[in-house]
C-alpha cells in the first residue's frame, strides 16, 4: 500500500506535456501541483529545477522528501485516477515536515475537487 513503483511514475514527454498543457493548477507553499483525472492507474511527476537549485545534492534531497511524502500519504486520493506533477518552487530548502504537510493539503485539494 504504501509503495512508489516505477508504473505509478509519470514519464514519456507526451503524457507531461498533456498535462502541462490541459492540467489544472494550483499552489500550495513550497509546491505548485499540476493535475487533471486520467484513464489508468495514478502517475505522480516531481521536480526541483535546476535554475533554484544549482547543485544535484539539493534537488536529490528535495525530490526524495517529496516522492517519500506522496509515498506515505498516497490514501488520501482514494480509488481517484489522475496525473499530478509536484514542482517545488521555493529558493530555500525545507525539511520534511513541511513538505509533508503541503503534500497532504494539495491532495486533499486534489480529492475535494
Amino acid at each position: 500500500m504504501y509503495s512508489f513503483p516505477k508504473h505509478s511514475k509519470l514519464c514519456g514527454q507526451k503524457a507531461i506535456e498533456q498535462l502541462y498543457k490541459e492540467g489544472k493548477r494550483f499552489v500550495v507553499w513550497p509546491l505548485r501541483v499540476t493535475w487533471m483525472s486520467s484513464e489508468g492507474d495514478t502517475k505522480v511527476l516531481v521536480w526541483a529545477p535546476k535554475s533554484l537549485f544549482k547543485h544535484a545534492v539539493d534537488r536529490n534531497r528535495l525530490r526524495r522528501l517529496m516522492r517519500e511524502a506522496y509515498r506515505l500519504n498516497q490514501d488520501i486520493l482514494g480509488e481517484g485516477h489522475y496525473m499530478i506533477a509536484f514542482n517545488y518552487m521555493d529558493k530555500e530548502q525545507h525539511n520534511y515536515a513541511s513538505i509533508a504537510k503541503a503534500m497532504r493539503k494539495a491532495m486533499s485539494k486534489i480529492k475535494g475537487l
